[in-house]
């Protein structure tokens, strides 16, 4: 039972957060595109830790993960007004390379694909 409230929890917070930061972060760094991928909020509801994927360059995406963690106490305040939780957790924001990661193995994959098919001979 507490696994499916702790879930829920996740999955709500996610949706909040996407949103607040689609639209009530007014900051000039973030410039590229910014994604809420995953929250892991701790049992007791002290933490969250907030998985954030960043499309853009190297500095856009410094710049926005900056922008979002010089914005957590107002993220904060604002999940404990949306939500109606005991303990507003405190954030924990993580960058996730996890699309990056996947991107880099797909190129991997191709690249030796393609060079098996040039020592084969076919194309």
């Amino acid at each position: 039972m507490a696994r499916y409230r702790s879930g829920r929890i996740n999955e709500e917070m996610k949706k909040e957060l996407a949103s607040l930061v689609m639209t009530d972060i007014r900051d000039p760094r973030l410039t590229a595109m910014v994604s809420i991928t995953e929250v892991e909020v701790t049992k007791d509801l002290s933490y969250a830790k907030v998985y954030v994927s960043i499309f853009g360059t190297e500095k856009e995406k410094a710049d926005s993960l900056e922008a979002i963690k010089n914005a957590s106490s107002f993220l904060r305040r604002e999940i404990g007004r949306r939500m109606n939780l005991r303990h507003t957790p405190e954030l924990v924001i993580m960058l996730d390379t996890t699309i990056d990661r996947g991107m880099h193995i797909d190129d991997l994959i191709r690249q030796i694909s393609t060079d098996k098919d040039d020592k084969n001979g076919t194309r």
